[in-house]
């Protein structure tokens, strides 16, 4: 027997150890996916009923 000697006895815990450390790793992502801050970067639309100008896409301090 030698070196497989306790494979069929730790077997259960290893398969435990690695559901748990890929359950960690997709709730990292799901952390990351949710606190991603450039989709609330701009909430704000350009008013549709007002033509877009040269100055609204040069001027970087109009808002």
């Amino acid at each position: 027997m030698g070196i497989h000697y306790d494979y069929k006895s730790t077997r259960g815990d290893k398969a435990m150890k690695k559901e748990a450390k890929r359950k960690a790793r997709i709730e990292q992502r799901r952390a990351r996916r949710s606190s991603n801050p450039k989709d609330t970067e701009h909430d704000t639309m350009h008013d549709i009923n007002k033509p877009i100008t040269l100055e609204d896409l040069t001027n970087p301090d109009k808002n």
